[in-house]
């Protein structure tokens, strides 16, 4: 992203272009979900589909599990075929498209598809009844409105990666803390141009004592000291 050197020139469209293009860049590349199963908190709830798109589980782990690995496969072919990767949202298409063709049968699927490909990058939400919408900042699971009022209060179109990876940290904290249904691990993705990075993967109940230390009494601190009888 470019200004031309003659500011006289930049017209006000090239300024609202350009700060869309820079809070869709800054946003769309960190992604950030929470495993919040109860019977299982070490379920893996980020999905691998290829060196350059990744998806997000929440509803039923089997459902999400089962439907991420076969859109996996048929990215994968579609590679081989056209020598191209599929674009991320030829990829949501696909994976709604299928879903869709099954709803009303039970499945259980909620999920952001998030990549890089030759138009940079891309964030669809698609759920089991074959709903697709494409967004800057999506929260998938029951503490998303606990979530959404920390992205809300706390997102900024300038924010760098860093920033960005700690607001998603404390969203899921925050989801985690408020609603019974959530917990586990706190994962943070980078993808960019070359491909997704791990950044993080903390426990809710670590980043708890981070964001709220435990602060001691001079009293408790001279009981604590104090030598036993």
């Amino acid at each position: 992203m470019e200004f031309p050197k003659d500011k006289t020139k930049i017209s006000k469209e090239d300024i609202i272009a350009s700060l869309f293009d820079f809070m869709e860049y800054l946003f769309n590349v960190v992604l950030f979900l929470m495993s919040k199963l109860l019977a299982s908190q070490t379920v893996k709830k980020i999905i691998e589909i290829n060196p350059y798109m990744i998806g997000t589980m929440a509803g039923g782990a089997a459902d999400c599990q089962f439907w991420h690995r076969n859109l996996g496969i048929k990215c994968r072919l579609h590679e081989l075929a056209n020598k191209r990767r599929i674009s991320v949202t030829g990829a949501s298409k696909l994976l709604a498209n299928i879903l869709y063709s099954y709803r009303g049968m039970g499945l259980s699927v909620g999920t952001m598809i998030a990549g890089w490909d030759e138009t940079g990058p891309g964030l669809y939400y698609v759920d089991s009844e074959g709903g697709r919408l494409k967004g800057k900042r999506f929260s998938v699971g029951s503490g998303s409105p606990y979530a959404y009022a920390v992205l809300d209060s706390g997102y900024r179109f300038d924010l760098s990666i860093e920033e960005a990876a700690e607001l998603a940290r404390r969203a899921i904290y925050h989801a985690t803390f408020r609603d019974g249904a959530s917990g586990g691990v706190a994962s943070v993705y980078y993808v960019g141009p070359d491909g997704w990075k791990k950044l993080s993967g903390d426990d809710v109940g670590e980043l708890h004592y981070k964001y709220h230390p435990v602060v001691t009494s001079s009293v408790e601190q001279e009981m604590a000291e104090a030598p036993v009888a």
